[in-house]
């Protein structure tokens, strides 16, 4: 989920990772590298499959739409939604559409087997409202998976913190973070996701975990993100050009064995009508 200018519930500041930088297309690549066979093995789970309806909410770049496009087959449906949809493909076998779940209605409610979100709530305000909003459109019985990262659960850039380039890379992490907290991002919402799930009214809620460490997706998912918010972070006085320049270098060289804050999985079902 990103666009360059976002309505009033998330910031006027905007988010930070917008859809409107070449950064955001590497970003894509490198967050699929590290996490679509985990959402993928949570489609089959829930048993997307030939025939099913589903509703990608925030999709940012194509490939899970992709994936639930080549699962549902020709029978089945996928929507991929974004308020800034530039990345998507129009001609992949799922229909894209600009939409904010935030503060548009759901679309075709009631009528999803499934509905997905990444990394998308952790960035909204009202994340209440916007959970109600899918469940609304799950048919009953039908699927919401959310999956949202947790920061500090595990604050540090490098698990081994031993040394003046481990240390710098965690101080630029802290950095970060620091900006999207003062925007109204919920950095340990990822804990949150199974309670949050049953105030909405879903049943049979569950959820797992997954923590990335090391290797070179995470290192290109670093080197994206840094160069994406330099200049905000830079404006903002949380760092300065030396550090991030030596920082980048380090991750070039292949010097940090870079972690990424766990993703916290959780999936529920909307209660079956008598």
């Amino acid at each position: 989920m990103a666009s360059s200018s976002l309505p009033p519930h998330l910031d006027d500041r905007g988010y930070l990772l917008d859809n409107a930088r070449a950064e955001a297309g590497e970003r894509f690549v490198w967050l699929a590298e590290l996490f679509d066979g985990v959402t993928r093995g949570h489609f089959e789970r829930l048993g997307v499959g030939p025939g099913s309806r589903c509703w990608e909410v925030g999709a940012g770049g194509p490939g899970v739409p992709e994936a639930l496009a080549a699962a549902v087959g020709p029978t089945g449906h996928v929507l991929a939604t974004d308020i800034d949809p530039s990345w998507l493909a129009t001609d992949a076998g799922y229909e894209v559409r600009r939409h904010d779940v935030a503060a548009d209605p759901p679309p075709e409610p009631g009528t999803f087997d499934l509905i997905h979100a990444r990394l998308v709530l952790i960035h909204v305000r009202d994340r209440a409202h916007t959970l109600a909003t899918m469940a609304a459109a799950l048919r009953p019985g039908g699927w919401l998976l959310v999956e949202d990262a947790d920061t500090a659960l595990q604050p540090l850039a490098c698990l081994d913190d031993s040394g003046p380039a481990q240390r710098r890379a965690s101080r630029l992490r802290d950095a970060v973070r620091e900006l999207p907290a003062r925007r109204g991002a919920h950095l340990s919402y990822g804990r949150t996701l199974p309670r949050a799930l049953r105030a909405a009214g879903l049943v049979d809620v569950a959820a797992s975990g997954t923590f990335p460490v090391g290797g070179r997706a995470c290192d290109r998912l670093e080197a994206a993100t840094i160069r994406h918010v330099r200049g905000e972070h830079l404006a903002a006085g949380l760092t300065d050009g030396a550090e991030i320049d030596a920082h980048l270098a380090a991750v070039e060289a292949g010097e940090l064995d870079l972690t990424l804050a766990p993703l916290i999985s959780a999936w529920e079902r909307r209660p079956t009508e008598p």
